[in-house]
């Protein structure tokens, strides 16, 4: 199999572009790309058991010698830690960690929707009709996405949001609203990362997902989708009613790398002009939660 081309991120607060380190990317790109590869697919992501079998071992004391070496390696901030890495009693305990309350400033004006996640993010300010197409990827669809309620997105606009190990693992509402219908579906755990997404498997139609209808103050109707990956152990909303404020906690992932989608309905808001720029351009932009998104349309 020939050596597959590094995936370079663009940092917003930098704007340097820099290399992504990917864990256990050998093994990723063997089970997407070589065409003997058929079996360890199957088993390892058309199947919820070996990413169970993680999330369990991830989940005990065993686990803990992990976190120091994974903060080293991936040069993760612990001065934006709630709480010190010694309290953490497990390698999910310090993933679905909590940050210092002014970690993740954010605009409070009610046009600006900011970004409801820390993650690499590529932004389509408008679906052809209801489908996009990631960088390299294979087109995908809302309609597999959202098989009961993607009509009224049809010409919409959508974010991903790409997780990573090293991110910040609990994510926020973009704006404020109230929230309507959430539904779960169950399915595949594919990776998420673009090796993945350049390789074929409908990633957004059919791995695990749970989705979230939000009647918003100033965007009209905005659909929240947390998409299950490898290793993640579960998905877990921790607001599923009533009304919710800009950036208040919606949820976490535990252990693996995961994605968040956001969907708009069409003419409802405009992206921020360098996402825009960006995602043309094949690159995705690391972003933290709260950091500008996009703005509501008069």
């Amino acid at each position: 199999m020939a050596k597959s081309a590094p995936i370079y991120v663009i940092d917003r607060k930098t704007g340097i572009e820099f290399e992504e380190t990917i864990l256990g990317e050998k093994w990723i790109r063997w089970a997407y790309q070589n065409s003997e590869s058929h079996l360890l697919e199957r088993v390892l992501f058309r199947s919820s058991f070996i990413s169970k079998l993680m999330g369990a071992w991830y989940s005990s004391s065993f686990s803990k010698s992990k976190i120091v070496p994974t903060i080293t390696e991936l040069e993760v901030d612990e001065s934006e830690f709630a709480e010190t890495t010694e309290s953490y009693t497990s390698f999910n305990d310090f993933f679905i960690r909590r940050l210092k309350e002014d970690a993740r400033p954010f605009s409070t004006k009610k046009e600006d929707i900011v970004s409801p996640a820390d993650g690499r993010t590529l932004v389509f300010p408008k679906l052809d009709k209801n489908t996009f197409i990631p960088v390299k990827g294979f087109p995908f669809s809302i309609k597999t996405m959202l098989p009961d309620v993607y009509e009224r997105f049809t010409n919409g606009a959508l974010a991903i949001i790409r997780l990573c190990p090293a991110d910040y693992h609990r994510y926020h509402f973009p704006c404020t609203g109230t929230i309507t219908k959430s539904a779960d579906i169950q399915g595949a755990l594919h990776s998420v990362n673009p090796i993945a997404l350049g390789s074929g498997p409908d990633i957004f139609g059919e791995n695990k997902r749970t989705y979230t209808l939000m009647d918003t103050q100033d965007a009209g109707t905005m659909c929240f989708i947390e998409v299950g990956a490898f290793g993640v152990g579960s998905i877990v909303n921790t607001r599923t009613n009533g009304t919710v404020q800009k950036m208040d906690e919606k949820g976490f992932f535990k252990f693996g790398g995961s994605t968040v989608v956001v969907v708009f309905e069409q003419d409802r808001i405009q992206f921020s002009e360098d996402l825009v720029k960006n995602s043309a351009a094949g690159r995705e932009t690391l972003l933290k939660v709260g950091e500008p998104l996009a703005t509501v349309l008069s």
